[in-house]
């Protein structure tokens, strides 16, 4: 399955399969990415000493408590919820992989632990699982170029309709 690079990605805006609201702009699309914006929401987990059962219906959301903030401070080995500005529409012949931005990764900032996978066919903002990997206390800045989308194509079509379709 074929990775979209730049010139492909812009025919799929130009054909208005591919969509992001705001629109991005034009220096947003590398080679074969589109770098996105971190949002002034985060969700940041609430410190326990009880044990989370991890089953299907555990809900992130009970864990967490919402924080609107232009900066955020996250500590060594912390890790906080975060979500791109830009909605994302893709369509049901594409799918997308979330990745950190290298300049970024260097200093220790992960941007997924493990859910870089975005569905066929979702109409949502994505959200960003960051981890500080660093020695350091990281600042996260709203409206920062703080990760990137890939697209790929699919054989054949389908449509996300899972627990996050509305995230």
């Amino acid at each position: 399955m074929p990775i979209l690079t730049h010139d492909e990605i812009k025919k799929e805006l130009e054909r208005g399969t591919l969509k992001f609201s705001p629109p991005i702009s034009d220096d947003q699309i590398s080679v074969a990415s589109v770098d996105l914006h971190l949002a002034p929401e985060f969700r940041v987990f609430e410190k326990r000493n009880k044990e989370l059962d991890l089953v299907e219906d555990t809900n992130y959301m009970d864990i967490t408590r919402e924080v609107l903030a232009d900066s955020l401070l996250v500590q060594p080995g912390e890790t906080v919820l975060g979500v791109t500005k830009e909605q994302i529409t893709i369509p049901s012949t594409m799918c997308g992989w979330l990745e950190g931005r290298s300049r970024f990764a260097r200093l220790g900032l992960l941007i997924h632990i493990s859910a870089g996978f975005i569905q066929p066919g979702v109409e949502n903002r994505q959200v960003l699982e960051i981890t500080n990997l660093s020695p350091n206390p990281l600042v996260l800045h709203a409206g920062v170029l703080l990760c990137q989308i890939i697209f790929q194509r699919c054989e054949g079509e389908a449509t996300y309709s899972g627990r996050f379709v509305s995230q």
